[in-house]
């Protein structure tokens, strides 16, 4: 094991010793006088101690120490800040590719020819009724599409007023999205949103096409609605999804993801690669979106910097400022 990777290993056992280690300083403190070195300490001027501790914080680490802690570089530069609201819905037919097929006289089922599931073509039969004072006529669906309810059997009376059948097209689905009264003022017609069914399972995205005009009074919610492809059937009205609504989306002069942001003593840093190793760089953080930040000081567009595994970088900086050990 190289001498660098002994370092990161032990950093861990200084981060616990801290206390004990703060303890002990406080005690040999109160026990005897100071020596000239340590009054020098205490009257330096603000300015001198920051610079020296500054130098201290550059940490250089091998190619092989940053690959096997998963620290990965990126270089500084515009990105795209993205405003996401997440919100549930469901899938559900479209109403506009739904037939609900009623007899066009009340009657006796003398044949049913379709059953639930079953896959139909305009103009097929699906049975046929029986009524006084008339012939036998065929009950017929004019969309394609699958049989998702059935409501009579043979022999049974039917009447005009009540649906014997439901057929529905489920080439296009709705997406039904609730939008609670907070977020109402992020989704608008035309807004991007992507549609998951839940962790590993399938995903996809859309447009918003239609917002109700009005909120129910007894879930404050309004309804948003995606209309969804389904060539393949692989999405399921009933499906509890979830909405991902893109609410605004933006570019900016210098963005990193979220991972790239460590804190020391409370304040935002980026570990930025110099000449002489890692650097903490505090910066000023504006507009967050979907695992990025804008970043509005403190990084330029070019820099290279730890976009992932600064928390090893922080915690070898620590390290080093707990043992007095400067060698890189």
């Amino acid at each position: 094991m190289t001498r660098q990777m002994k370092s990161l290993a032990w950093a861990w056992l200084f981060f616990g010793l801290v206390f004990l280690g703060t303890l002990a300083v406080t005690a040999c403190g109160d026990g005897g006088p100071k020596n000239a070195n340590e009054q020098n300490a205490e009257t330096a001027p603000h300015g001198e101690e920051q610079g020296d501790h500054a130098t201290e914080k550059a940490i250089k680490l091998s190619p092989e120490v940053m690959r096997e802690f998963g620290i990965e570089l990126e270089t500084a530069g515009p990105g795209i800040i993205e405003k996401v609201v997440s919100l549930p819905g469901e899938v559900r037919p479209n109403q506009d590719r739904l037939a609900h097929i009623a007899p066009r006289f009340a009657g006796i089922a003398r044949e049913v020819r379709a059953r639930i599931g079953d896959a139909v073509k305009a103009g097929q039969v699906l049975a046929i009724i029986e009524s006084e004072s008339l012939s036998p006529y065929p009950l017929k669906t004019l969309i394609d599409g699958l049989v998702i309810e059935k409501h009579l059997t043979l022999g049974e009376p039917v009447s005009s007023e009540q649906a014997a059948f439901v057929v529905a097209d489920l080439r296009d689905l709705w997406v039904d999205i609730s939008v609670y009264q907070k977020d109402l003022p992020f989704v608008r017609v035309g807004s991007a949103a992507e549609i998951s069914a839940g962790p590993g399972l399938q995903k996809t995205r859309g447009k918003i096409s239609y917002v109700s005009p009005i909120v129910n009074e007894a879930t404050r919610t309004a309804i948003a609605r995606v209309v969804l492809p389904n060539p393949e059937g692989t999405w399921l009205p009933g499906l509890f999804v979830t909405a991902r609504v893109i609410a605004e989306r933006m570019e900016v002069p210098v963005a990193v993801p979220e991972t790239a942001i460590e804190h020391i003593e409370g304040k935002p840093v980026v570990f930025v690669q110099e000449s002489d190793g890692f650097v903490a760089r505090e910066v000023e953080l504006r507009r967050r979106g979907q695992g990025s930040v804008e970043v509005a000081s403190g990084l330029s567009a070019g820099e290279r910097y730890a976009a992932r595994g600064g928390f090893t970088i922080k915690a070898e900086m620590s390290r080093e400022s707990f043992s007095g050990d400067h060698g890189h």
